[in-house]
């Protein structure tokens, strides 16, 4: 990072940063102080989120938002039975010249909006899932690389499931965080009303540029780490695996299957981020803690026993814990 002497300057830079973009966001979003900090979590650990809420929670504009004071590229996609993949990678279409000519689709932006996820079929998913992972996509045997940042939201509804095709587990496993956005408290509606209920649009300024937010994905990843947290990382997610040697009784009792170990790279990462935001140099075994519910909660899986004892994932990761 050429304008910072050290990798500490620039951590105290990041500190300084997230302070800035919670307060830019804070004009236009009351409350919701977890779900804007593991967001960008998200971004700065260059991974992607699923978002869970019922409708009318601003999820289109809490990203919006946050696309602005970032200052990157937004689409949002509204996913529906009938969507094709062509519509959200791009198509080949003849011009006059009868040359083949590639037209973007939707996905060929920073920060991506993919609403409502699970109401389109498993095709158009997995279209979606290749690019997230591979930050590239095929068309017609031509690879298009996308521009970088790049980062997916996608949100479910998780009352009405009629008519919607549920993400298979392995696709889950692509986002980092599994993150649950609440109704406001009573004082913050209050304050909801009031704010948008006038023509009063507040300014949203731009801390940061998709260069810093790069320079600052490869600070995250160079954050040292003690063995000892590593220890404690890889024992949790191995406590979540029923019958296997570190099970823990919980996982033995209520579980199918615990997480994989893209759990335990997720939690090592969320700890770096975490800790760096905090205005800490490494992460600790508080920092593995918690970032462990928006990372687990997507990736264990209950028993019948535990939906009939009314065992929610959030309590027995906290069992777990």
């Amino acid at each position: 990072m050429e304008q910072y002497r050290d990798d500490v300057e620039a951590a105290n830079a990041l500190a300084g940063k997230y302070a800035q973009l919670r307060q830019e966001i804070a004009k236009v979003i009351v409350g919701q102080e977890d779900t804007v900090h593991q967001l960008l979590m998200a971004v700065f650990c260059q991974a992607h989120c699923l978002l869970v809420g019922v409708p009318g929670l601003a999820k289109t504009l809490l990203v919006q938002t946050i696309a602005n004071a970032l200052d990157l590229k937004f689409n949002r996609i509204q996913f529906t039975p009938d969507l094709m993949p062509s519509d959200i990678l791009g198509f080949e279409t003849l011009d006059q010249e009868r040359n083949f000519k590639f037209t973007q689709g939707a996905i060929f932006a920073n920060i991506v909006l993919a609403d409502e996820i699970n109401r389109t079929p498993p095709k158009t998913q997995s279209a979606l899932l290749e690019a997230m992972q591979e930050h590239a996509v095929t068309i017609s045997g031509k690879r298009y690389k996308l521009d970088l940042p790049f980062f997916v939201l996608a949100t479910q509804n998780p009352i009405e499931q009629e008519g919607t095709y549920p993400l298979p587990e392995a696709q889950l496993d692509r986002f980092m965080f599994n993150v649950f956005l609440d109704y406001p408290s009573l004082e913050a509606e209050k304050l909801i009303v009031k704010n948008t209920t006038t023509d009063n649009k507040p300014t949203v300024n731009k801390i940061l540029n998709a260069e810093e937010i790069i320079a600052f994905q490869h600070l995250v990843r160079r954050v040292p780490v003690t063995d000892n947290v590593i220890d404690y990382a890889v024992r949790l997610v191995h406590k979540t695996r029923p019958n296997t040697e570190n099970a823990s009784k919980e996982a033995n009792q209520y579980l199918e299957w615990g997480a994989g170990p893209r759990a335990s790279q997720y939690l090592i990462l969320g700890a770096k981020c975490h800790a760096l935001l905090r205005g800490k140099y490494s992460p600790d075994i508080e920092d593995v803690k918690a970032v462990a519910l928006p990372i687990l909660r997507h990736r264990i899986v209950r028993n019948f026993k535990a939906e009939a004892e009314g065992k929610s994932v959030d309590a027995l990761i906290q069992q777990i814990l």
